[in-house]
């Protein structure tokens, strides 16, 4: 068996090779895993390879592989919003967890704001990454019209605008939780039940004030009265708490289309001297570790699992990068999640 290469050298595939004692071919495909090799060759490739310090050389290896070992993760929001909301927090963390545990690299792009869309189909098509994660909620985003016309395999996280022609998405029941939610409260015994909802431009708070339309059975009419938007943040949730509390001085309960909405909804509350949940009970939606459990009071909500959803997703795209065919729409179950506030 040969030595070690000469001090400072970096080690080869031939280094390996000899050894192990076996060709250059066989060290090749027990380095790329390939399962026609030898239960002995295996181990002695492996143990030659941890002998002399061998890293494969990733670019000949994405030559004759023609896989970059990259994932992109395409995020379409603010970089103010994506940093200081759990929710996209608990995406990256569940995306970046899963990924290295199948030893792909993460690439995560923010595609909000000036030339930043052309930045992120420009890298797209340089084949960069094997495929891509895309979350892209707003009704403008130009992102899922672009992907369809790249031959690199995509997975959204919930649905988009328009047409699904050539898309996948893996989505969570968002208008069968909040029917869940509001059947909650008003099986509480509550008589009139307000929704602070999210914003007009993305489908899932559309779901969700979807879902608290057909629970509470509210017309044209009464949808006006008795909901008003909260974007999605801390401080809508409150403002919006405020306006519906000025309007409608009799509610009795608060669905909130999200967790952090339901925080600021808490704090209006509190401020107006009504008690959570003598007063009025509140639900929310996501069930974010981060607040729900440590809201005052805790928070019931209705709990999406985000590391389902990334899990699924990585899943359903690297079956797609290997030819593989996968379900074209998956939408996942929530469930309720009682505490304090209802």
């Amino acid at each position: 068996m040969a030595g070690r290469p000469l001090s400072g050298a970096r080690p080869t595939l031939e280094d390996v090779a000899a050894v192990a004692g076996v060709s250059r071919a066989t060290a090749s495909r027990v380095l790329n895993s390939s399962p026609r090799v030898s239960p002995e060759a295996h181990e002695a490739v492996t143990a030659a390879a941890l002998q002399l310090g061998y890293e494969p050389n990733q670019a000949a290896r994405t030559l004759v592989t023609r896989r970059a070992g990259a994932i992109a993760m395409l995020v379409s929001e603010p970089q103010a919003k994506v940093f200081d909301d759990p929710h996209f927090g608990g995406l990256v963390r569940a995306a970046a967890g899963e990924l290295a545990r199948i030893d792909t690299q993460l690439v995560l792009m923010l595609t909000h704001g000036d030339g930043a869309h052309q930045r992120a189909e420009r890298f797209l098509r340089g084949g960069h990454v094997d495929g891509a994660l895309l979350f892209t909620p707003h009704r403008d985003d130009p992102l899922p019209a672009t992907v369809r016309k790249l031959h690199l395999p995509v997975v959204l996280g919930g649905r988009p605008w328009g047409s699904l022609r050539g898309l996948y998405t893996v989505d969570h029941d968002n208008e069968g939780g909040a029917i869940v939610a509001t059947e909650h409260l008003l099986g509480l015994g509550r008589k009139t039940v307000v929704s602070v909802t999210g914003p007009d431009d993305e489908l899932s708070a559309r779901d969700r004030l979807a879902g608290w339309t057909r629970a509470t059975g509210a017309d044209e009419r009464a949808i006006a009265r008795l909901t008003e938007s909260g974007g999605y943040t801390r401080e809508g949730g409150y403002h919006a708490t405020n306006k519906l509390l000025h309007r409608v001085p009799k509610l009795d309960a608060i669905f909130a289309a999200n967790d952090l909405m339901a925080v600021g909804a808490l704090q209006a509350l509190r401020e107006a001297g009504r008690r959570v949940p003598d007063d009025v009970a509140v639900v929310g939606f996501d069930d974010n570790p981060t607040i729900a459990p440590h809201a005052d009071p805790p928070l019931t909500t209705i709990r999406q699992d985000l590391g389902d959803q990334v899990r699924k997703m990585i899943a359903n795209l690297t079956t797609l990068i290997d030819g593989g065919s996968v379900r074209k729409r998956e939408v996942l179950p929530v469930q309720l999640v009682r505490r304090e506030s209802a």
